[in-house]
């Protein structure tokens, strides 16, 4: 007698990674931010059909950001906590509702570790792709290494191509797998 397989979905988290108007039309913006906007809004789209859930992180600073230790090595004020530039931007802004949120002071956050510990399986997008993306992703590599971490290249972005091209093969070589190219 046969027994029938029981197929079991693996929980699944879409984290959008500083998907902000700052990294994207503001002051650290670039055009390779804006054109990976509808690629992030169809993502988050599946996920939400699917049943996955999703995460959104914020970079947020103080008015002070220029005094701080990332302020000296980036001046450039950036998400500026209640500004229009810290806001979630564009399309992506209308699902922000629909996830969790979670602020950081600095490239990667501690803070979304406990927000994913029963996902099997965790997915980042957003920018930039050499700074924060790269972060969180080793981030949760290392905090879940039995745990399938992507990123899929056509969902990130950073304002150097070749920093960008860089961090995908350093996230490879850290067994988190890069898809879309």
């Amino acid at each position: 007698m046969m027994v029938p397989s029981i197929s079991v979905s693996m929980p699944r988290a879409l984290v959008v990674v500083d998907y902000q108007t700052d990294f994207v039309t503001g002051s650290l913006g670039s055009s390779q931010a804006v054109a990976i906007e509808k690629h992030i809004v169809s993502k988050i789209e599946k996920y939400l059909e699917s049943e996955g859930d999703v995460f959104f992180t914020m970079d947020t600073h103080g008015r002070d950001y220029l005094d701080t230790d990332e302020g000296l090595h980036i001046p450039v004020e950036h998400c500026i906590k209640g500004t229009p530039g810290w806001q979630i931007h564009g399309e992506v802004a209308r699902y922000q509702s629909r996830g969790r949120t979670v602020e950081k002071e600095t490239f990667g956050s501690f803070g979304i570790i406990s927000m994913l510990d029963k996902f099997d399986e965790i997915e980042l997008c957003g920018v930039a792709t050499n700074i924060c993306v790269i972060a969180n992703a080793v981030i949760l590599k290392t905090a879940y290494p039995d745990s399938k971490v992507t990123v899929d290249a056509r969902c990130v972005a950073s304002y150097d191509e070749d920093l960008h091209r860089k961090a995908l093969d350093v996230m490879r070589s850290l067994s988190i797998e890069v898809t879309g190219e």
